[in-house]
């Protein structure tokens, strides 16, 4: 069963920059810890201080090795580091969801451009 741990972040807009390098980080570190990162999300339009990020999991246990290496993984350290000196995220809730299998990861189809 998927898990996929849906990360909610109140972030300081001004500092939009720190937080998108923060999360270009993570875009290595977090597969190399054992996490299927589906992606880092910023604010586009509308609220401007809210981010995303979307990880999954073969299972809870899956998770929790994962945390065990991101703690002992020196990129991910200095990634946590250099938001806590930066301070650019001021909140972070994670909620752990389990997808609708057939739901999940669903690509567009090919279509007919003359349609359009």
């Amino acid at each position: 069963m998927t898990v996929s741990c849906f990360i909610e972040y109140k972030i300081n807009p001004f500092k939009l920059a720190q937080f998108t390098r923060y999360a270009n980080h993570w875009g290595q570190i977090i597969p190399r810890c054992g996490g299927e990162l589906v992606g880092y999300f910023l604010p586009h339009e509308g609220t401007n201080f809210q981010a995303f990020g979307i990880i999954s999991f073969d299972s809870l246990a899956s998770y929790e090795a994962y945390r065990i290496r991101l703690k002992q993984d020196a990129q991910a350290i200095e990634n946590f580091e250099f938001a806590n000196e930066e301070q650019f995220i001021l909140q972070e809730t994670r909620r752990f969801l389990t997808p609708v299998e057939a739901t999940y990861w669903c690509k567009a189809k090919a279509f007919n451009k003359a349609l359009i």
